[in-house]
């Protein structure tokens, strides 16, 4: 998919009121304030309601992508597995006249609240900026560009576009990834080596290009 907006699981968390209810699972993020809205009052929003800003992937088959299923060991009936309770678009667990059957689509097989890609793995990343000496640390995606962390990092300076972005003196391609660029995630090499990965974090150093553009 072109032109992928990733998320960090910390973004997803600060959406997490029932004005603003974001949740992720199976790898993608998903903006359920319209639902909510939608459905106002409704007690099957609960569960969701009480999941707000958090990932919900344990909820689903991986494989089919629909809520995963259990066999009740009473019953021996196949039943949709609801840890949190039963909740919106889920069936009763027994046959009930008052259950609509045309409803439509679950809210889960719904693209339209996709919001984006849920990271696989974050990295904190030093960016300086060599003209004012300021430095700030942000967490990234390992799965963005230099462009889209460049956007990240408009709420510093929102001139950042007017600087070359180097690291060890070399310019980097903004079209492409820290590893791309030869800018390694050294975490799992720190775990090897029982280092705390807090003590160093790679650095982008920012030069001024004598112009003053701005997004």
């Amino acid at each position: 998919m072109k032109n992928t907006k990733y998320y960090t699981p910390y973004e997803v968390s600060l959406h997490n009121t029932i004005d603003d209810i974001w949740v992720s699972y199976l790898g993608k993020v998903y903006n359920l304030t319209p639902l909510i809205k939608e459905h106002a009052g409704d007690v099957l929003l609960k569960p969701l309601i009480e999941m707000a800003g958090k990932d919900i992937s344990h909820w689903f088959n991986p494989k089919t992508k629909d809520i995963r299923t259990h066999v009740d060991p009473l019953t021996g009936c196949v039943k949709y597995f609801t840890p949190n309770g039963r909740f919106l678009h889920v069936p009763p667990p027994w046959p009930c006249s008052d259950w609509p059957t045309d409803s439509g689509r679950p809210w889960w097989s719904e693209t339209r609240y996709e919001e984006g890609v849920l990271s696989g793995k974050t990295r904190r990343l030093r960016i300086v900026n060599t003209l004012t000496s300021q430095e700030q640390t942000i967490e990234v995606c390992t799965e963005e560009s230099l462009n889209a962390i460049l956007q990240r990092y408009l709420r510093y300076n929102a001139h950042a576009a007017s600087y070359t972005w180097k690291h060890n003196g070399v310019s980097l391609d903004m079209d492409k990834t820290l590893g791309d660029n030869g800018i390694p995630d050294e975490d799992e090499e720190f775990y090897q080596l029982r280092m705390d990965r807090e003590r160093y974090t790679q650095a982008i150093h920012l030069y001024f290009n004598d112009d003053l553009t701005q997004f």
